[in-house]
């Protein structure tokens, strides 16, 4: 299990991230997302074979805005607001 988290206040809606994982997304503010059930967050945590993906987005960030971590519990997705999000 990890958890993906992004900064939005390092992002500067580069998407190089994008490229290497579709669960990226671009917000409504312009900025980097994870799309996690049709919502868009700013960490999920994931149990699955996908980590490579994660770390490869994050290794992509010029900013530095990504960070994949080990996690021990599987805790429900921070989402941003409609506003951020685009609704």
């Amino acid at each position: 299990m990890y958890t993906i988290t992004i900064d939005r206040e390092a992002c500067d809606g580069i998407f190089a991230c994008l490229v290497r994982d579709d669960r990226f997304a671009e917000s409504a503010d312009g900025l980097a997302a994870i799309e996690v059930d049709d919502e868009h967050a700013i960490a999920a945590t994931f149990d699955d074979d996908r980590r490579e993906s994660a770390e490869q987005a994050a290794a992509a960030c010029p900013l530095d805005a990504i960070t994949v971590e080990d996690a021990e519990t599987d805790a429900p997705p921070q989402t941003l607001e409609p506003t951020e999000a685009g609704r």
